[in-house]
């Protein structure tokens, strides 16, 4: 009785595998609901963006389907911290521009803040008015017109990954970015689906998020081997989020 309602658990899930593999041969890459942001994906060197992250592997556990999408975009990184918790700062600064490289953004644009009133530890908050100046000067410099960021809540709920969209919305909410910059945030999912990989991409189509992303088998290969260059954290649960987490393929990504 037991094996036969284990069968009956488990039977849909190969079937619900194949059945979102063809899903996404036919949905991949990215999609959006606005004509401004689809100038953004489409604009090639035009599109000068922006995304700042809080720690080194950010980029490549989370951000990597956007990234990827905006290959022919010219990009910035701009990292929060070193990444320094466990005293690994140094060896993750080089890690991060491994892996950006991997993933396209050169490390001439790649710049990591290492401030001592921004440290990484998952219970501070960072404080905004700083993150604030750091991110809009960088902005400035760079003419960047598209910034991706976390969301509210920061998809892993770190503290450090909230102050950003914090800064951010402030910037946005005050109007001190330039006419014309566009902010996109990166959404929080439930814990199921986080680690649903690519089962989640039908339920991410019909959310209608304003942008989303989903990533061809070549491109989530590029975005796990962005990941494999930051060697210091890839513990074995790591080693899981990389075949689990949706965050590897599908990318689902609001406006404010």
């Amino acid at each position: 009785m037991v094996a036969t309602g284990l069968f009956t658990l488990l039977f849909p899930l190969p079937l619900l595998w194949l059945l979102s593999c063809w899903w996404l041969r036919r949905q991949r890459g990215a999609r959006w609901r606005l004509g401004s942001d689809r100038r953004l994906f489409a604009d090639g060197p035009a599109t000068r963006a922006l995304f700042v992250t809080a720690h080194p592997d950010d980029e490549a556990m989370f951000f990597a389907p956007t990234i990827l999408s905006l290959a022919q975009a010219r990009l910035w990184l701009l990292c929060g911290s070193t990444g320094n918790y466990y005293s690994q700062g140094d060896v993750r600064k080089k890690e991060l521009l491994d892996s950006c490289l991997v993933l396209g953004i050169p490390p001439s644009n790649v710049t990591i803040i290492d401030h001592r009133d921004l440290p990484d530890h998952p219970s501070v908050e960072w404080d905004t008015q700083l993150l604030s100046a750091l991110i809009l000067k960088h902005v400035k410099t760079n003419q960047i017109n598209l910034v991706v960021t976390f969301d509210a809540r920061g998809v892993s709920g770190h503290l450090n990954h909230k102050s950003l969209y914090t800064a951010v919305r402030h910037l946005h909410s005050e109007k001190k970015f330039p006419e014309g910059c566009q902010v996109l945030t990166l959404e929080t999912v439930n814990l199921f689906r986080k680690y649903i990989s690519i089962l989640d991409a039908p339920i991410s189509y019909l959310q209608s998020p304003d942008v989303l992303v989903m990533l061809a088998r070549k491109d989530a290969d590029l975005a796990k081997r962005a990941m494999q260059c930051h060697r210091s954290q890839l513990l074995w649960f790591r080693r899981l989020y990389l075949f689990f987490s949706r965050y590897v393929v599908i990318n689902s990504l609001r406006s404010l």
